[in-house]
């Protein structure tokens, strides 16, 4: 099992709540540690992770997620509702680029991701996840790759290609359903003539007893 299968199982799952997507990232520049907070509990890998309920109505949060070295579990840290998240940053909208920034109402931390196609990927289903769970105050995205904010995204390729199946199949059916039209015409035509020259020789053989 990978980390991110590990962390929803362990971390989401027993609150109902399941995990959307998931970051491996760094801090971008050093956080101050106060004089008082020495003697940690030693290295550690950081995990950005996006999830929402599954109670009514869903409710979506990113949760900050650590795994310390020596350490097979995974621990749960700061938590965000995604209401509070008010600004994400791509750094640089013209290249494939690691670093973002996640302003919420009361914390900004610049981070790197482990690659950029891992944060690409992120941003999409956070972009989507925005759009999706929330009417009101959506947090504002700069310097993000086109890829990541409009049509070329994973999910909205996904749904114009069934968009475009389903208008095919509705057209072959049509052209189907005219073309067994005409064949029915042409069959009854047929039928008519049938039933005409019947008719007739039929008329032409009692005249010929006579």
């Amino acid at each position: 099992m990978n980390a991110k299968s590990a962390i929803s199982k362990e971390i989401f799952a027993p609150h109902d709540e399941r995990m959307l997507g998931a970051v491996q990232v760094k801090r971008r520049t050093k956080k101050k540690i106060p004089f008082l907070a020495t003697g940690g509990q030693g290295e550690y890998l950081t995990y950005i992770c996006l999830s929402v309920t599954n109670k009514k109505p869903a409710q979506a949060s990113i949760t900050k997620v650590k795994q310390f070295e020596g350490s097979t579990s995974f621990v749960r840290r700061t938590q965000w509702m995604l209401e509070q998240l008010r600004q994400v940053n791509g750094i640089d909208p013209n290249r494939d680029s690691p670093e973002f920034d996640l302003l919420f109402e009361n914390a900004f931390d610049q981070w790197v991701a482990s690659t950029a196609s891992e944060k690409c990927t992120f941003f999409q289903v956070l972009h989507n996840t925005c759009q999706r769970y929330l009417t009101d105050k959506k947090p504002e995205f700069i310097n993000c790759q086109s890829k990541i904010m409009g049509g070329n995204s994973i999910l909205h390729s996904a749904a114009d290609s069934v968009t475009s199946a389903v208008q095919k199949a509705s057209q072959a059916l049509n052209e189907r359903g005219e073309r067994l039209g005409r064949a029915e015409e042409k069959t009854e035509e047929l039928k008519n003539s049938a039933q005409q020259f019947a008719e007739t020789a039929h008329k032409v053989r009692f005249w010929w007893d006579k």
